[in-house]
């Protein structure tokens, strides 16, 4: 059997953390073969260590195979020490009257945290994926802490926008979800986020060839996908989780699968027009296990390029909002 890996977990015992922990035991997130030790973090607050320590009762009583072992603690130094994965769930939700520019500055110092620690005590092939909202800025600012660890391996989530225009696709063509095929988002994970149809197939033709609705690929598709956090809260009464914690697990297990194409959050180094220093939604490449390259040259049209303008524009703004935190 392989060696363990250690994957860190914050706000493990929160609703996607609840949804998350018994995929990752199962194997569902790094294989069938990949045993794992679960490092749980979640924060000072006795409420929260006590709901911990009834999940890691049930994964207990799960006596799932791969999993070699648990921590729980409320140190991040603890729960982030020689973690192989480190993936950053928690982060403080808005609240009533909350301005984006509050969250950012109070998740901000959050992030700045564990960036810090991340990069002091996990290990050498430490890689990090962000769910905690707003994730890809909270990303950036993760990764501006880091001295050992290289941008490149932190990350952020847009997979389960990916998901949510895959499945609308779908839908509208009548069609099983397997026949729709490259379906990439571009930038923030938020409402400006770009689901860019034009490169997507269905059945192996351009999908505007199957769907010619053009108002309905520009309007309501765009809108759907970019707001279905929303909607979801309306019908529910509480924000997405399990779909969320599914996305994590796609967007790891593709990170750890060569060969696979996918929508993450990275460095956008400026492809695509983004600016250089913000983490924007984009297709890559996984090239070996956690590592991957931007896949370059998909053309846009005035369209597109209007969407990938306002998304930046985002994106830029919330990075100026944080300035002085990562400066």
């Amino acid at each position: 059997m392989k060696t363990p890996i250690r994957v860190a977990v914050t706000g493990a015992a929160g609703q996607i953390g609840y949804s998350l922990l018994f995929r990752i035991a199962s194997g569902a997130m790094f294989g069938p073969e990949q045993p794992v030790i679960l490092q749980l973090i979640e924060a000072p607050i006795e409420k929260a260590m006590k709901a911990l320590e009834g999940v890691v009762m049930e994964l207990d009583d799960c006596a799932f195979p791969l999993l070699k072992g648990t921590v729980m603690t409320d140190d991040a130094n603890v729960g982030f020490k020689d973690a192989n994965w480190c993936l950053l769930v928690g982060a403080k939700p808005r609240g009533p009257g909350m301005e984006r520019a509050d969250l950012l500055k109070d998740n901000g110092r959050i992030f700045i945290g564990q960036g810090k620690v991340i990069d002091a005590v996990a290990a050498d092939n430490a890689r990090v994926a962000v769910v905690g909202n707003p994730a890809n800025t909270n990303c950036m600012i993760a990764a501006s802490q880091a001295k050992r660890l290289p941008a490149d391996r932190f990350t952020a989530m847009v997979r389960l926008d990916q998901n949510r225009a895959q499945s609308q696709l779908a839908k509208k063509a009548g069609v099983d979800l397997t026949a729709v095929k490259d379906i990439f988002i571009y930038g923030n994970h938020s409402p400006t986020m770009f689901p860019a149809f034009a490169h997507a197939t269905i059945g192996g033709k351009p999908a505007t060839s199957v769907i010619t609705d053009s108002v309905w690929l520009q309007g309501p598709f765009c809108e759907t996908v970019g707001k279905r956090g929303a909607a979801i809260i309306a019908a529910r009464g509480a924000s997405s989780a399990a779909s969320a914690a599914n996305a994590l697990v796609d967007h790891v297990r593709s990170l750890v699968t060569p060969g696979a194409i996918h929508s993450v959050a990275v460095k956008s180094n400026g492809a695509y027009g983004f600016d250089a220093n913000v983490w924007a939604g984009m297709p890559v490449r996984t090239t070996t296990p956690g590592s991957y390259e931007v896949i370059q040259g998909y053309a846009m049209d005035d369209f597109a390029k209007s969407k990938i303008a306002a998304t930046n524009k985002e994106l830029v703004d919330e990075r100026a909002m944080v300035a002085e935190m990562i400066a």
